[in-house]
């Protein structure tokens, strides 16, 4: 985490739009909506909403605000997430049997954190107050983006479709432009945060590293590529896929693209806009590690490492966050420039980068202690919020992972 030079007073006004971007993308749930849990990996609605209060209240309020009052003494026990060092906490694949607290009890809690933390940033003077305070506005906005995921996978799951928002008027399809390679050079390139503005402490320390020449693709692979790999048996045939890929395809029985759904000889996709029909011009979303690494070898390249990824975006010029509008609900048409809608798996396991120390304290339970069985994936996607993305930023999942945004683009010597 950068350090900043920021006052309190602007990030009281960023604290206040963060806030409320979270209640606007709970705003079209029901209770019902926002208390389900489709599986473990994912969490209600509501849980986030909670959890990311939680943050404020443990890490912010209780040791900087003088005789704060906890709102309620159980939610540490509810709300925590992974936090070791904090104390117990409720079994993750559980949080769905949580009926209570209610929706109306989770909006008092944040109105209760929300009004102490004005308090505090208006009479602090303490700088480092500002390191974990924009921690905590970007973990909150990380759980925007798992909210939208997280009900996706909900939603997807039910016969009826349900909508989460309105449908947008449909573009025409685009012709899809052939893809096109960009060529890097062998050499030495600087890779990592550079300490200028917020960034996760896995982002850094940047340093360089020696790349061999190769071409990555100048955009992801588009469903109709992937349609293709589908038509064309790649589910069905065992030598294009690693082995832990082929026994996870066996044994979740995929054929597809997650929320992809047969319409007689042709594809619909499960979107939040609804049920539609597969578009061919956009990037193909919702799969794994191993279902992209199987397009990969059909289609005779591989993915890129994340420091190739990360070289070719900075020759792309995409070094600066690029502003996109609003909630979406399902990637765009696929359009020219470097960052996409989908975060792109890339061939790299998720490890320290050289030199690399986690924060202090539970705080460096953030990222550190993940550092084993998962891929990173780089970019954004249609469902991270503006601003929250960076060209070093550095997702991460397991490999089987495919109810994330997440697509690829393809690379080669």
């Amino acid at each position: 985490m950068a350090p900043h030079d920021m006052s309190l007073s602007w990030i009281a006004g960023l604290y206040a739009t963060v806030r409320a971007r979270t209640e606007a993308l709970a705003a079209p749930l029901s209770a019902e909506d926002q208390t389900v849990q489709s599986m473990a990996d994912a969490s209600p609605a509501k849980w986030h909403r909670a959890h990311t209060t939680w943050f404020f209240e443990t890490f912010v309020l209780v040791p900087h605000l003088p005789d704060y009052e906890l709102f309620d003494e159980n939610y540490g026990y509810l709300f925590n997430s992974y936090y070791e060092a904090v104390g117990p906490r409720h079994p993750r694949p559980s949080r769905g049997v949580l009926s209570r607290p209610g929706i109306a009890e989770i909006a008092e809690y944040r109105a209760h954190v929300d009004r102490a933390m004005a308090e505090l940033l208006d009479i602090s003077t303490d700088p480092a107050l500002a390191e974990v305070v924009m921690l905590g506005l970007h973990h909150e906005q990380q759980h925007q983006e798992l909210l939208l995921t997280d009900i996706k996978h909900a939603f997807g799951a039910s016969p009826i479709s349900p909508v989460y928002l309105p449908a947008p008027q449909p573009a025409p399809p685009e012709a899809l432009a052939p893809m096109g390679w960009i060529r890097v050079e062998t050499g030495i390139h600087a890779v990592g945060h550079d300490d200028k503005g917020f960034s996760f402490d896995n982002e850094g320390p940047a340093h360089e590293v020696l790349l061999q020449g190769f071409a990555i693709a100048d955009r992801p692979v588009s469903a109709g590529e992937f349609m293709a790999f589908v038509e064309d048996d790649g589910y069905r045939r065992p030598e294009l896929w690693l082995s832990d890929g082929w026994a996870a395809a066996q044994a979740n029985q995929w054929e597809a693209p997650g929320y992809w759904r047969r319409n007689g000889a042709g594809w619909s996709v499960y979107t939040l806009n609804g049920l539609c029909t597969v578009r061919p011009d956009e990037p193909v979303c919702h799969v794994s590690y191993y279902e992209a690494a199987a397009f990969a070898e059909w289609a005779g390249r591989r993915l890129p490492t994340e420091f190739e990824w990360e070289a070719a975006a900075r020759l792309m010029g995409s070094a600066q966050p690029v502003e996109h509008p609003g909630i979406q609900a399902h990637p765009r048409p696929l359009r020219p420039g470097f960052h996409q809608d989908v975060w792109e798996w890339t061939g790299s396991a998720y490890l320290p980068y050289p030199g690399y120390r986690p924060l202090e304290g539970a705080l460096g339970e953030y990222n550190g202690k993940f550092m084993i069985n998962q891929m990173v994936l780089r970019g954004r996607s249609c469902a991270t919020p503006p601003g929250h993305d960076r060209l070093t930023y550095r997702n991460f999942f397991p490999p089987h992972a495919r109810w994330q945004f997440s697509g690829f683009r393809l690379a080669g010597e």
